[in-house]
């Protein structure tokens, strides 16, 4: 007799095994089915998805690595510390990025076994529905539930012509792989994944060009911190990046990769060491058995959903990177919730205009809400305040005073629209504008919310007061 369960999630990535321990403490009998092994000793599925095996959280430990890295090579001298010959090990940095990733993949089979969330290691798909219940294929053996969630996730988009080998030329997994620091490095995508790992090997020592087919840089971000982001990131830092490319051949040699490509000088020939293909990611749909079912997908592969993540078919829903929305963690692991939740009867909603962006680049850039360029193509009446870091005792302090904060608020009721912020730790700065977000907070709450001094959230602080021009200290 098969297993029954409440809920069987398929896919083990932040979205789904965040859905299956909620699921599961609310009392819901639970399973969690996953395939991918990643990079794992045994061969063994791994929990975590590419999130924690080879996206967010490796990237970011090469991120703190090399910046630190960085800054011992150029930034101490300027607090009295000298430090010669600095030397980088890259096979240390990346066993302890392993390593880490290890540490929280054990994590999550503990928390599994902590909430008695049954891990069920195989790949998931749709069999039938059989009196009001699913069947769901896990490896060899068939499963029942009443509840399907489906958190399959993503795959990194590779470009038709260019044959990803992991070796020379390498999407986001093989980025966090290299081996030795390469002497010239080329990066297809000026998005997230592209300025974060030029970032990482441009700070140990590579000449870093990115090629951007999109003829505006980091078009989703606000104009203004765009244009801040573009002049550090190619004048201070000396990425060469450049925008509305065409790729018209990619030829790996024996050591080296040919890029033949076109911009509005007309045709470019760039060799390179390493390149890494960052264009985005598709929906992972293919093997869910979707079309036997009569799962609904929409014009770009992705599950169709609606404001609660349900889909088409009766107690089936879908979370994270294979419905559309943003492809970030957070708001995968918050769609997972807010459907365990619903099936366990309870009304929960998420708001996804209080979802955070973040680029996790030195300085780092983090949003939340409408952008001004929105707001003038949708002619809402507006205002704003704008604070650099420069005018922050703890960004002197610290020694970086690059970038700034940005408030914008409706220009009638003075609700806040979007906060944007270029500068050191924005990821952390961001979420006390999620939160005022969230609960349809005005600027004049943050403006008269008490902020210890001296931090740099004093720069959100001083940014809404500057909405109605009455800032204090610039």
């Amino acid at each position: 007799m098969s297993q029954e369960f409440d809920v069987v999630v398929i896919g083990g990535g932040p979205a789904g095994y965040v859905a299956a321990i909620r699921a599961s403490q609310l009392g819901l009998k639970t399973a969690c089915c996953e395939s991918e092994a990643y990079a794992d000793p045994k061969g063994e599925p791994r929990l975590g998805g590419t999130c924690l095996n080879v996206g967010c959280i490796p990237s970011k430990a090469l991120l703190h690595s090399s910046e630190l890295y960085d800054q011992a090579s150029h930034s101490f001298v300027m607090h009295g510390i000298k430090a010669d010959n600095v030397t980088i090990d890259v096979p240390s940095m990346i066993k302890r990025k392993d390593n880490i990733v290890t540490q929280l993949v054990t994590g999550i089979k503990s928390l599994f076994k902590k909430y008695k969330v049954t891990f069920l290691p195989g790949h998931g798909s749709f069999v039938a529905s059989v009196d009001g219940k699913w069947q769901v294929k896990v490896g060899e053996e068939v499963v029942t539930t009443t509840h399907v969630i489906v958190a399959t996730g993503s795959s990194a988009r590779h470009l038709p012509g260019i044959p990803v080998d992991q070796q020379l030329v390498v999407d986001n997994i093989g980025a966090l792989n290299i081996s030795a620091v390469p002497k010239r490095l080329g990066v297809i995508g000026a998005g997230v994944i592209g300025l974060e790992m030029s970032s990482v090997w441009k700070r140990l020592g590579s000449e870093v060009t990115i090629l951007e087919a999109m003829p505006d840089f980091l078009a989703a971000a606000d104009a203004n911190v765009a244009k801040e982001a573009w002049k550090i990131f190619t004048s201070k830092q000396g990425l060469k990046i450049q925008m509305g490319v065409q790729i018209k051949e990619v030829t790996p040699k024996k050591k080296t990769v040919v890029i033949k490509y076109e911009n509005d000088e007309g045709d470019q020939t760039l060799e390179v060491d390493k390149l890494i293909v960052a264009v985005g990611r598709v929906p992972n749909t293919a093997g869910l058995n979707a079309e036997a079912v009569g799962l609904a997908l929409d014009e770009r592969g992705r599950i169709a959903v609606d404001h609660h993540c349900a889909t088409n078919l009766p107690n089936v829903w879908a979370v994270g990177d294979v419905v559309p929305g943003p492809m970030l963690a957070h708001k995968g692991m918050e769609e997972g919730v807010m459907v365990a939740e619903r099936i366990a009867g309870q009304g929960t909603t998420l708001n996804h205009d209080t979802i955070p962006w973040v680029i996790y680049t030195h300085p780092e850039i983090a949003w939340v809400g409408k952008t001004e360029q929105e707001l003038k193509a949708a002619n809402i009446p507006y205002k704003n305040g704008q604070i650099p870091f420069l005018a922050n005792g703890r960004a002197l302090g610290q020694g970086d005073t690059t970038g700034f904060v940005k408030v914008i608020a409706h220009a009638e009721t003075d609700q806040i629209l979007g906060v944007h912020v270029i500068g050191t730790n924005a990821s952390e700065l961001i979420a006390e504008a999620v939160v005022a977000m969230e609960f349809g907070g005005a600027s004049e709450d943050l403006a008269r919310t008490c902020h210890a001094h001296p931090t740099l959230s004093e720069a959100m602080h001083e940014a809404a007061l500057a909405v109605d021009k009455r800032s204090l200290h610039f």
